[in-house]
């Protein structure tokens, strides 16, 4: 028989069904055996592409990570740049929560994760920012958007409102709170960003203060 024109396999296609699995079903879904019957292989032929699941989950929290714009570090004052990388970091990981916890793991040898950490790092010491710094500002923002990303607050609490009116006096209201997850989820989160970003710039103003154009400096 002639051969394909194009290879059943390749890396990308892997990553692509794992990371659906993944959306779908959650970290625990995914197996050798459940991949290859998506993909409609044979188990080992996958091992040709990744060795292990560790490798795998690696490449697709990567891919979820190379989505991500870390461009206005190169272009905007650092405050600006946060809160976008922020927004754009946020917007990733919450199209894909399930991978988040391996995710979270940190950068590893993973290359976008590798490169969004050197963004940003690279940076907020142009900005000035001391680099001990500097490290604490990007893990800040990290836990920040990973946590945001992990599950809704308002989704917590249960449409109920006996559940909370006999012994909790304060939360009368918070069988509500389900109802209006889009905006309490995106209130808190645009509140908490504020916060960040204004305590960052009163602390950037004492420690830091203005830079001396680049042209002028010796």
């Amino acid at each position: 028989m002639p051969r394909p024109r194009q290879p059943l396999l390749d890396r990308q296609r892997i990553v692509d069904t794992a990371r659906a699995v993944i959306d779908a079903e959650g970290l625990t879904a995914l197996s050798t055996r459940r991949l290859a019957a998506e993909l409609g292989v044979q188990g080992p032929s996958l091992y040709h592409y990744f060795a292990t699941k560790q490798d795998l989950l690696d490449a697709v929290a990567d891919s979820v990570t190379a989505t991500v714009d870390t461009s206005a570090f190169a272009t905007r004052d650092w405050r600006e740049a946060l809160r976008r990388w922020a927004l754009s970091y946020r917007r990733a990981l919450r199209a894909h929560p399930n991978i988040v916890p391996h995710l979270a793991q940190g950068p590893g040898r993973r290359p976008a994760a590798l490169a969004m950490a050197d963004a940003v790092y690279g940076g907020l010491v142009r900005a000035g920012w001391p680099p001990a710094r500097a490290t604490h500002i990007g893990a800040a923002l990290r836990y920040f958007v990973a946590g945001s990303a992990l599950g809704s607050f308002a989704r917590g609490f249960v449409e109920d409102p006996e559940l909370y009116a006999a012994h909790y006096p304060h939360l009368t209201q918070a069988h509500r709170l389900a109802g209006h997850q889009r905006s309490v989820d995106e209130g808190a989160f645009a509140l908490g960003l504020d916060a960040l970003l204004h305590g960052l710039a009163a602390e950037y103003d004492r420690s830091v203060g203005p830079l001396e154009p680049a042209d002028r400096a010796e």
